[in-house]
């Protein structure tokens, strides 16, 4: 009986097509792109979001734009906010000042009030500058309380859930104070606690971190609640690494994105929540200038002079606008099951 080894069923021309691809792994035209990290992708996307990106412009300027007029209305005065000048109350836009009823140490820088006076003389340049800062450092500061506390309670929701206090667990203990808290309609509710506290930009900082956490949190917790049940995050307990650090070395970073995207709104409702305040009285007090309290100044004068009310309130609208692009522009780079749309 005669045995046919296998080798003698191999054609050689696939022998040697084989070899050819193996001596020559990369065919012209089809070399893979290099690799990219998920922060770098988000970033590639985003770039291709317009709307998002001018909106990033905006707030770059507006960054700039506080922290300047910081500087130039308090250290180094060059346009100063508090000066009166009454014979040159409600002058419009692109004026200059006339030296014969002004002293030339009230003189405007340039000698031009280039968004006009008010009804007291104030150049409302120097006075929209200052409020730049207040506004913006209000919705920062509130949002990083409403964040520290929606993390803090979230990722404990998350991770230490199924533990009973009491007679309740934590996730239901936490859920359900978020949700009473959430019952609450937010700005009669900050608008009663300013009532009750005396006028202060720190107490409308606080008050408004500390009634803005509740979206923060419910993210939080429903992504520790995806992420406690991955591979990794069972790996490292496995090992015997410390809650401490599987929730900030692995869990954390892995659920900052939407914590992000609901941040940069939240700045835009925060600045949105303290122009409100002000406009009704309870915000940021003199001799602060916030765009609040600038429009609400201008409310009288909307026809004799509605520069007053206009500047400040398109400067409201531009900005808010600018953080509600961007957030969405984060949202679609950082999720990825729209990134497939």
């Amino acid at each position: 009986m005669r045995v046919v080894r296998n080798e003698e069923f191999v054609e050689e021309p696939v022998l040697s097509e084989a070899k050819d691809l193996t001596d020559d792994p990369k065919q012209p035209g089809e070399e893979l792109p290099p690799s990219e990290t998920p922060w770098q992708e988000s970033l590639r996307l985003f770039r291709k979001d317009r709307l998002a990106v001018v909106g990033a412009y905006v707030l770059v300027v507006l960054l700039f734009a506080a922290v300047f007029g910081k500087v130039l209305t308090e250290w180094v005065v060059v346009f100063d906010p508090e000066v009166v000048r009454l014979p040159e109350k409600f002058l419009p836009p692109l004026t200059f000042s006339s030296p014969d009823e002004v002293p030339a140490h009230d003189r405007p820088f340039a000698g031009i009030y280039l968004l006009g006076t008010d009804e007291l003389g104030r150049d409302v340049f120097a006075r929209m500058l200052q409020g730049s800062f207040v506004s913006l450092s209000i919705g920062f500061i509130a949002v990083g309380i409403s964040l520290a506390i929606g993390i803090l309670l979230g990722g404990l929701s998350g991770f230490y859930g199924n533990v009973r206090f009491g007679v309740v667990t934590v996730d239901t203990l936490i859920m359900r104070f978020t949700d009473v808290m959430l019952c609450f309609p937010t700005f009669f509710l900050i608008l009663t606690v300013v009532a009750l506290l005396p006028p202060s930009i720190y107490n409308i900082m606080i008050v408004i971190g500390l009634t803005s956490w509740m979206g923060t949190a419910r993210f939080v917790r429903a992504e520790f609640l995806a992420l406690r049940k991955q591979d990794f995050v069972v790996a490292a307990t496995s090992v015997g690494a410390r809650d401490r650090r599987v929730i900030f070395t692995h869990m954390v970073p892995n659920a900052i994105a939407p914590v992000l995207v609901s941040a940069t709104i939240g700045v835009a409702t925060a600045i949105l929540t303290e122009s409100g305040l002000s406009f009704l009285g309870f915000g940021v007090q003199p001799p602060y200038a916030t765009w609040g309290n600038i429009l609400a100044d201008g409310k009288g004068f909307i026809f004799d002079a509605p520069w007053l009310f206009f500047i400040p309130g398109m400067a409201i609208l531009v900005v808010v606008l600018a953080f509600n692009l961007v957030g969405e522009g984060l949202r679609e780079a950082l999720n990825p099951k729209l990134r497939r749309r």
